[in-house]
């Protein structure tokens, strides 16, 4: 093998061995754009509470949703499968209850 073909293995295995390592770095930054588009699945998502019922089994109140539509969700979560137990309208903001609590003192 002469010098020449080995030197150019080398540099592709370095190639190589650079792609792989940029890899995981590449997989998140696809991610973090695609979870910014409107309408993702996670958008704005938060747990409010989680208990445990069992050794595998929980409930778990998510807040899901846009902020026009926001719903408090109650699930049911175990090792195999969540259902959906209840789904309830989330509550406006405390700053939101607090002003409308307001312009209706000023009312009366």
């Amino acid at each position: 093998m002469s010098a020449g073909a080995s030197a150019s293995s080398l540099v592709w295995v370095v190639v190589f061995i650079g792609a792989i390592a940029m890899l995981p770095w590449l997989v998140r930054r696809w991610q973090r754009g695609r979870s910014a588009l409107p309408g993702a699945a996670g958008a704005g998502s938060r747990v409010l509470s989680s208990v445990a019922v069992g050794p595998q089994q929980r409930v778990v109140t998510v807040e899901a949703g846009s902020a026009e539509q926001r719903v408090v969700l109650v699930l049911g979560v175990t090792a195999a499968q969540i259902n959906c137990l209840h789904v309830l309208p989330a509550s406006p903001p405390f700053a939101g209850e607090v002003a409308a609590a307001r312009g209706a003192q000023k009312h009366d």
